[in-house]
């Protein structure tokens, strides 16, 4: 039995977290598989992202804002407004 860090990607509406485990890997069975604290601690990540409970989340994982891109008429992509520019509308 082998085991491996990986990370795991969860998201739940606007948020992605990055959540820290172990991958088990043995010769018998399904394998790589989650010991059951890991299995646990993704669930705990995804219920804290659905309730917005970035504190939560954000203890067990480290937790990104998704920002979409929306090309314009032409298709190319359009920046984002930094937050200077978002503050002054």
């Amino acid at each position: 039995m082998r085991k491996r860090r990986h990370k795991k990607l969860v998201h739940e509406g606007q948020y992605v977290a990055e959540v820290e485990i172990e991958l088990i890997d043995a010769d018998e069975g399904w394998s790589p598989y989650l010991s059951m604290d890991d299995a646990f601690k993704l669930d705990d990540v995804r219920d804290a992202l659905r309730r917005n409970d970035l504190r939560k989340a954000g203890r067990l994982a480290r937790v990104f804002t998704l920002t979409p891109l929306v090309p314009d008429t032409t298709g190319e992509p359009v920046t984002t407004p930094d937050r200077q520019q978002l503050q002054r509308h």
